[in-house]
């Protein structure tokens, strides 16, 4: 049992219990946007992470539940809501029968009230060309895609155990672009994978310059407990992964950039969210595509509210705006 324990493994001395609901009730720190889970756990075993042992296996809440809770959350007020699941594409694979997560986005999607859906997190594995259809074809659904790449390279994504390859993570780009031509696309990378090479880095800068991400969540690969890849020969060195890191970093904030930039002098939506901590003055929301929005305005007056901006300027991470209208109550 100790060794069990010891290698990363959930071990319990009753029968394995499938939970259909958590019976927590999640703490918000918003009374504008909330976050859902619609499926908890993993099943994926990925050889550089903790997750499937520390969150156990895959369960999938049902549809009614989370359409109540949606209800419940636009009842008291909420606009917006996040979908939440460690691999959100793998929604209903282990329901009888199966169900498939562009059609539950749908489901949320047509709930009465609501003004906007996002999601998190996709895995290229899994993520169906239905879920870009799905959020092209529903007015609620924002036009931002979170789909984790972690390294441009088929050989250092094979040791990963991630399950797709560059070209299979390009056609989902693609699908986007086609169908929702001004989504905002995320990602997370990780740099100096055991055994990565030179040549194979210079494949993920060379995917990040093809699709040209709105932003990159990056990070030098870091060992973890009881984890394969942890235990290979082949660790690159603490210096090499800390250059490769600044070299990416570099490269993605060109990339954010550049992306605010083109909604310079566009008029667009912004959910007002919270006061700007720095600047009391002004308000903070997010436009449809995720890009922080800084505005002069009052947030007891604002927040909640769907105004319409006109951007004054962007930077590579936030932009700022003139309020054009706000709407009625």
């Amino acid at each position: 049992l100790l060794e069990a324990v010891g290698s990363g493994n959930q071990v319990v001395a009753t029968e394995g219990l499938h939970v259909m609901e958590d019976a927590t009730r999640p703490r918000r720190t918003s009374t504008t946007c909330a976050w859902v889970n619609v499926i908890y756990g993993c099943n994926e075993r990925c050889t550089y992470c903790v997750v499937p042992t520390t969150r156990g296996i895959e369960q999938s809440r049902p549809v009614e539940s989370i359409v109540q809770e949606v209800r419940d959350l636009v009842a008291e007020g909420y606009r917006e809501v996040t979908l939440l699941g460690q691999n959100i594409d793998a929604y209903g694979r282990d329901m009888l029968p199966r169900r498939k997560f562009s059609d539950l986005l749908r489901t949320v999607c047509d709930v009465p009230d609501l003004r906007r859906v996002r999601f998190v997190t996709s895995h290229p594995k899994y993520m169906s060309l239905g879920v870009v259809d799905a959020v092209a074809d529903c007015p609620a659904a924002c036009d931002y895609f979170h789909v984790p790449f972690q390294s441009g390279a088929d050989e250092v994504l094979a040791r990963m155990g991630r399950g797709y390859t560059r070209q299979k993570f390009l056609a989902i780009v693609d699908r986007i672009r086609q169908r929702c031509p001004d989504a905002a696309v995320s990602a997370d990378v990780i740099v100096g994978f055991p055994g990565e090479t030179e040549e194979q880095f210079r494949e993920t800068l060379s995917l990040m310059e093809e699709v040209v991400f709105d932003s990159v969540n990056t990070a030098a690969y870091s060992p973890r407990p009881n984890t394969p890849a942890a235990e290979w020969g082949e660790q690159v060195p603490e210096e090499v992964k800390k250059e490769r890191l600044a070299r990416i970093n570099v490269l993605n904030k060109k990339h954010a950039h550049r992306r605010r930039a083109r909604m310079l002098g566009r008029t667009v939506e912004v959910l007002v969210e919270e006061r700007n901590i720095k600047r009391p003055q002004q308000v903070m929301g997010r436009t449809t595509h995720g890009y922080v929005t800084y505005l002069d305005g009052d947030i007891e007056k604002l927040r909640g509210k769907m105004v319409m901006v006109e951007i004054d300027t962007t930077h590579t991470y936030y932009m700022t705006g003139k309020i054009v209208s706000i709407e009625e109550d």
